[in-house]
């Protein structure tokens, strides 16, 4: 993939993801920071930003958004087909949930 076309793409997540984020803020506050994994510091950041801001933040060239998992067994959970599907989310979630919320420096 051409650089370029990298940076483009990359820029376009990061729009989707700030916008979908302040759109769930808005909405509901506390679940909204439960499920991207923020803290209230953060969120009040992201709710604030005006449309010029936004559109800087997201012209970034890394991604803003990540995965909020790092090993195996989490995203086995995730992904898993079992009968339990439903559980193995909601078991996931929660182990999610522990996770200490992270800050954008």
């Amino acid at each position: 993939m051409v650089t370029n076309q990298m940076l483009g793409e990359i820029r376009e997540i990061n729009l989707g993801y700030m916008l979908l984020a302040q759109q769930m803020l808005r909405e509901d506050r506390a679940a909204a920071m439960f499920r991207l994994g923020i803290d209230k510091d953060v969120a009040d950041i992201m709710e604030n930003l005006t449309a010029s801001q936004l559109l800087k933040m997201a012209s970034s060239n890394m991604l803003l958004c990540r995965f909020r998992f790092d090993d195996r067994l989490m995203a086995e959970m995730l992904t898993s087909h079992s009968r339990d599907h439903s559980v193995s989310q909601f078991h996931a979630a929660i182990l999610l949930a522990g996770k200490p919320a992270e800050a954008i420096v």
